[in-house]
């Protein structure tokens, strides 16, 4: 009769057969006649061998925390007292007695505009060839980003990624978060707590633009969540969409091509989107934020190229256009690409 009601319920048969205790061909065979159903509720293994053990492994978890007692031991134990059955049995049991670990308090830092950027590297394999790295710069206010792909990440590589950040931003941030990249602390805490010794080339340039480098705490990744974040959307949203339309011609994607469609991403995409925190567009926060970066100051002397390229505030009036609903011309692009070679 309950099987009926269920039935009538709407409840499928698989809910029928969980809720009753039967097997669902059991229920199928009761709904095709008028019998009552002759069955018996399936008695799992655990309940009809590991039952009479189960208070002592109870017992024996509870003692011991909060430490952790393994299941083999456990299961040792009680074949003592006259278990039979086999060790996986014992692990299922135990594993539902397993306390969840608490979740790792997350905390969410807003900082200022104009106050933080965090950096990262991104590197992305590929069949061919080196692998693609991706310089990826956000800022901590707005969440705009400044993405470009290089073929390595030397120290000049990541000083001239840099530079085009702040051209890119149209300011230099006050402080830049970083991890553990080797082209920009040597030692951490080496002068004590918090006092890093950074790489002189880098920490020289820092200086000359005006921004403080700081590390993230190690092995904590969510310390720099703005970046990474942005790095996992990145590569998902934009990365692996693009390089699965070359592979798919048998066509390895490069660092020219790469730049040019992560701009256009960037201004058509990323900055134009609802940000997931915030709950407001980046590129129309960047607009607000512009306001309280520092001045990009004239070029870093030693990397100055061999021929001239345009201004500093010509390369800030171009980037500022960025906003627009049109695609920039591609010298734009190649005037970036030239800067950045």
């Amino acid at each position: 009769m309950q099987i009926r009601i269920l039935h009538k319920q709407g409840k499928s048969l698989r809910a029928i057969a969980c809720e009753v205790g039967c097997s669902v061909n059991t229920v199928r065979k009761y709904l095709a006649t008028q019998d009552a159903p002759m069955f018996r509720p399936a008695a799992t293994a655990r309940d009809s061998i590991l039952k009479p053990f189960e208070a002592y492994l109870r017992e024996r978890i509870a003692s011991a925390a909060p430490d952790w007692i393994p299941a083999t031991v456990l299961w040792r134990e009680i074949q003592s007292q006259g278990f039979n059955g086999g060790e996986r049995i014992v692990r299922k049991f135990v594993a539902t007695l397993r306390p969840l670990p608490a979740p790792d308090p997350l905390v969410r830092f807003e900082t200022a505009a104009g106050d933080q950027m965090q950096v990262d590297w991104v590197e992305f394999r590929r069949r061919k060839g080196a692998n693609l790295f991706a310089f990826v710069a956000t800022l901590g206010y707005s969440r705009a980003t400044y993405v470009e792909f290089v073929s390595d990440m030397r120290l000049d590589t990541l000083l001239r990624c840099h530079v085009n950040c702040f051209n890119w931003f149209g300011g230099v941030p006050r402080r830049a978060l970083y991890d553990n990249m080797k082209t920009v602390v040597i030692e951490r805490d080496a002068y004590g707590p918090k006092q890093h010794r950074f790489q002189p080339g880098f920490l020289d340039f820092a200086r000359h633009y005006g921004f403080q480098p700081q590390l993230c705490r190690p092995y904590r990744a969510k310390t720099k969540g703005k970046v990474e974040r942005m790095n996992g959307y990145l590569r998902r949203s934009f990365y692996v969409p693009l390089a699965a339309q070359f592979k798919a011609a048998n066509v390895e994607l490069d660092v020219t091509t790469a730049n040019t469609e992560v701009w256009r991403w960037l201004r058509e995409v990323a900055h134009v989107r609802i940000h997931g925190t915030t709950r407001l567009k980046p590129g129309e926060q960047l607009l607000v934020e512009q306001k309280a970066l520092q001045s990009v100051p004239p070029p870093y002397p030693s990397l100055l190229p061999a021929t001239t390229p345009a201004s500093g505030q010509e390369l800030r009036e171009r980037f500022h256009d960025w906003l627009s609903p049109l695609q920039h011309p591609l010298s734009v692009y190649d005037q970036l690409i030239r800067v950045a070679a």
